[in-house]
């Protein structure tokens, strides 16, 4: 951990909303102007799209119908680690990034002046010099095996964990009308992840500061036959610290209508007022971060 050069560190399992979050740190960045050094978790897979599939396939001959993008075979769980702890000590690293679509390779095709496609990776460069932190968002922020501890060089960490059908239909949804994959696809996907979400990413949010946990109040008992996606009004968030000295829970509970607290370290907010409890809860934590670190 540094507090010169802070590490940032939000994680979640595809489709489960790390997005939202990533949105409201942008909008504390800029309204602070907090300039961050920003790393995708997709960067550090260690396989492009189509290695991934051949690798699966090979697996796959082998009886392993479990290989994915959630465990250490596919992830360069050491280059996590290393890039948090170079940063926390110089201020600086390396980055790549993962292409998604036709509209990023078309961007950093003309910013790096490479001809790259969807599913391959943009070569190795330096950050951008004089960032004040570095933030992260993808799904191994936390990791830590026998061999790696990415965790202990991360000095705010954020999870976001929907209820298990919740993160499904989100899934299954976003693979739907982003990717064009069918559900029979996704649910396939979401199969063959089982061991390694149960073994590196679940234990992550046992070490993430704060948690944020999205509980539908409608019926996901069977999350594979969902026509649409809860709304925000039809949930409720559920936000755990981990350390709650210091928390100011009455100012939250006057500031957002409708929350209680379920725990001496949980509030729970209405579904619709996340991003107001994002914003209250992460700017307070921003500026003493950021006072810190000029001290």
């Amino acid at each position: 951990m540094s507090r010169k050069h802070p590490v940032i560190a939000v994680t979640g399992s595809s489709g489960a909303g790390t997005t939202t979050v990533k949105r409201a740190f942008e909008n504390i960045f800029r309204r602070e102007h907090i300039t961050a050094a920003v790393v995708e978790g997709d960067s550090m897979h260690s396989l492009d799209r189509m290695a991934f599939r051949a690798a699966v396939a090979e697996a796959a001959k082998k009886g392993n119908h479990s290989f994915s993008h959630f465990g250490p075979e596919a992830n360069h769980f050491d280059k996590i680690e290393e890039t948090f702890k170079t940063y926390g000590e110089t201020g600086t690293c390396k980055r790549r990034f993962y292409i998604h679509s036709d509209a990023e390779a078309k961007e950093l095709n003309a910013r790096l002046g490479t001809n790259l496609s969807p599913g391959q990776f943009t070569p190795w460069e330096d950050i951008p010099t004089g960032s004040d932190l570095l933030f992260y968002e993808g799904l191994h922020g936390m990791v830590k095996t026998d061999t790696v501890n990415a965790a202990k060089h991360v000095d705010l960490s954020i999870g976001v964990v929907p209820i298990v059908n919740l993160e499904w239909i989100q899934k299954i949804h976003r693979d739907q009308s982003e990717r064009g994959y069918s559900a029979e696809a996704t649910v396939d996907t979401i199969l063959r992840r089982m061991p390694d979400y149960i073994n590196y990413l679940t234990p992550q949010f046992s070490r993430t500061d704060i948690n944020f946990q999205r509980v539908s109040t409608v019926d996901t008992s069977n999350p594979f036959i969902a026509r649409d996606i809860p709304t925000p009004d039809e949930s409720f968030v559920v936000v755990r610290f981990r350390n709650p000295r210091g928390v100011d829970f009455p100012y939250y509970l006057s500031m957002i209508h409708n929350s209680f607290m379920s725990r001496p370290n949980t509030i729970v907010v209405p579904g619709g007022k996340m991003n107001l409890a994002l914003e209250l809860i992460l700017t307070p934590i921003m500026h003493d971060m950021i006072e810190n670190r000029n001290k």
